[in-house]
């Protein structure tokens, strides 16, 4: 007698594996595939924010869910502080790990991403930043589960948007003092102050 494999309705093979980061309340759920485009980004802060964006909708049904981010082949989960790690985290990975072997989209057609690649016309200066920015920060904050973003740079001081496991993070204050900030003030001495914008 032929015997029933569950997984065989699904289409695609998943491999879903979980990453600590330095936030203790975040959680980065990484698959074996790319989930999205290169160099976009996806940060839903609350319900309202993925109502385009069907898996992080799925994800806020659990009610100790504060923050769903996507990039590259990862999702990074936030929750609250009220409980931990251990009693979720098999929970959101099968959910997740489902949800893709369903191959059901992770975002609506319309969904715009946090793409940077669109400020092609910045000032020099501005440039410079982002590209310390992309080749320095970018790829260490995104290995942990996170993204910065250039928001803007004005009177010495760089403005940057904090997103995923970044966004809430008690060390974010420190990497952004002691590493970003000293890092363009050495490299751009146009810079005074990095600051983070809208945390």
């Amino acid at each position: 007698m032929e015997t029933y494999d569950r997984d065989q309705m699904y289409n695609r093979s998943v491999n879903l594996y979980m990453e600590a980061n330095p936030n203790p309340n975040s959680l980065k759920f990484v698959a074996n595939y790319m989930l999205v485009e290169e160099g976009a980004s996806y940060d839903f802060p609350d319900p309202k924010s993925a109502q385009e964006a069907p898996l992080a909708l799925e994800l806020f049904k659990f009610d100790y869910v504060e923050r769903v981010f996507y990039m590259s082949n990862f999702v990074t989960v936030t929750k609250n502080s009220d409980i931990e790690w251990v009693e979720i985290q098999d929970e959101i990975r099968q959910l997740i790990t489902r949800y893709l072997q369903e191959e059901k989209p992770l975002l609506n057609a319309n969904t715009e991403a946090t793409d940077e690649s669109k400020d092609i016309d910045l000032p020099d200066l501005e440039n410079k930043i982002k590209n310390i920015l992309d080749e320095y920060v970018k790829p260490a904050v995104e290995m942990d589960g996170g993204a910065i973003q250039f928001h803007s740079f004005e009177n010495g001081v760089v403005k940057l948007l904090l997103q995923g496991a970044c966004s809430g993070c008690p060390s974010s204050t420190i990497t952004l003092k002691s590493g970003i900030e000293n890092l363009l003030k050495s490299m751009v001495p146009e810079v005074e102050e990095v600051i983070a914008e809208g945390v």
